[in-house]
């Protein structure tokens, strides 16, 4: 992968939780799991998700 590319991928592995959270209606109004409301599961779900892509962006980043 050439330099740009990969920063390319890692700044796109950054951006993505801020979209996936800041996009409201996408989670908003969402049905109810196990009585807790999708806007939790949603949020929390994204935690260790945003880890996986942090290091992704971090071992592109490192390769150079």
């Amino acid at each position: 992968m050439t330099s740009n590319t990969a920063r390319l991928v890692a700044a796109g592995c950054l951006a993505a939780p801020f979209v996936g959270l800041l996009w409201v209606p996408l989670y908003g109004n969402g049905p109810s799991w196990g009585g807790v409301p999708f806007f939790y599961w949603y949020q929390l779900a994204w935690v260790p998700l945003s880890v996986l892509l942090m290091s992704v962006a971090y071992l592109l980043l490192r390769r150079r």
